[in-house]
């Protein structure tokens, strides 16, 4: 992915995608033509975008010295462990960092937020309303301040598969003749073969990220993903992955497990029962890619307890617990006991009536 450009004493200069990148630096900021601010990128408007001059694709590359620094202002920066982007807390910048990026750290793929801040808060607004016992203030814009958007690592998995399965399946037949009721059983020898292609299983190989909750933000529109830039990260924090595709191989071939049985059972219809006999699934790894993926996550403080939100980057779909407001499940319940009491002397008033 690299082309050397050309080299001068000590160094080594290289094009990546149209940008110069040099060895040894540590962070990359992305910086206004026109008035010298940090451009982001836009999920709404799906380019590079300066929220100081309102200007697109304006964005210059600038390169720092070390990790611990703010490229921009010269700041101490605090980098936490596995981070590959991250904000500077004193002029606000968004920084990516080179060596977390690069090399065997280097995404083969990302998947670009498509879902702005704006757009994810409204997403979690509509969830919310749903909830009849979510307190009044969930959505206060104190709260909201620590909405961070994230680009949380996956390891993406191919697998061919081979599935024999071979059982005993039983048709039953009934029916009636004069006052006898019949029943027919027939046995069956059921053999299938299937050729299985699974192609991008996703495995978050993220600490901080509950796997469950990552898994329940699926699915994504993998024709959505892009081969990797740096750009798609300002504005956002990310992580490197934590852990390698061999260490998580196991979840991915889990998941494949699961999605070869539900296909094998579906091509089982049409008999009563079923008894396995042989069930033999052969998987073979066919790739691997590490992918970046888009992710809002959402904190929120409430009687003591920290509550955690997550919304889906590219579809804005919502996955979280809110936390029970008492005064409204007490109203609640009182509205029902009222209207039940309503009904019930109704009720008897039309009983008098009879």
């Amino acid at each position: 992915m690299y082309k050397k450009k050309d080299k001068r004493p000590g160094e080594a200069v290289w094009i990546f995608e149209g940008y110069a990148r040099r060895r040894g630096s540590e962070d990359m900021l992305f910086k206004c033509k026109n008035c010298g601010s940090n451009v982001v990128y836009e999920p709404g408007r799906g380019r590079m975008y300066c929220p100081h001059c309102e200007s697109e694709d304006s964005e210059d590359m600038i390169q720092g010295a070390t990790m611990t620094q703010c490229v921009n202002c010269g700041a101490p920066v605090t980098v936490q462990d596995y981070a590959s982007a991250g904000r500077c807390e004193h002029c606000g910048s968004y920084i990516v960092f080179n060596e977390r990026i690069e090399g065997v750290y280097e995404p083969h793929m990302i998947l670009p937020f498509r879902v702005n801040k704006e757009s994810a808060v409204q997403a979690m607004d509509k969830e919310f309303k749903k909830r009849l016992f979510t307190p009044s203030g969930f959505m206060s814009a104190k709260s909201l301040e620590k909405m961070s958007g994230i680009y949380v690592p996956f390891w993406m998995y191919d697998y061919k598969a081979r599935y024999d399965f071979s059982g005993e399946g039983t048709k039953v037949r009934r029916w009636t003749s004069g006052d006898t009721e019949y029943v027919e059983t027939s046995y069956y020898a059921v053999l299938r073969k299937m050729d299985l292609d699974f192609d991008r299983i996703p495995v978050d190989a993220s600490y901080r990220m509950d796997d469950e909750t990552m898994d329940l933000m699926e699915p994504y529109d993998y024709g959505m993903l892009e081969d990797f830039h740096p750009k798609y990260m300002s504005g956002f924090y990310g992580e490197v992955y934590n852990q390698g595709a061999a260490e998580l191989e196991g979840r991915a071939k889990d998941k494949a497990r699961v999605a070869s049985e539900e296909l094998m059972q579906e091509s089982l219809c049409g008999y009563q029962t079923i008894i396995p006999h042989r069930k033999d699934l052969n998987l073979q790894r066919a790739g691997v890619n590490y992918v970046l993926m888009p992710v809002w996550q959402y904190l929120y403080r409430y009687q003591g307890k920290t509550y955690q939100f997550h919304v889906n980057g590219q579809t804005g779909k919502v996955i979280g617990t809110t936390p029970v407001s008492v005064a409204k499940v007490i109203g609640y319940g009182m509205s029902v006991f009222a209207a039940v009491t309503a009904a019930c002397a109704i009720g008897v008033r039309i009983l008098e009536i009879l």
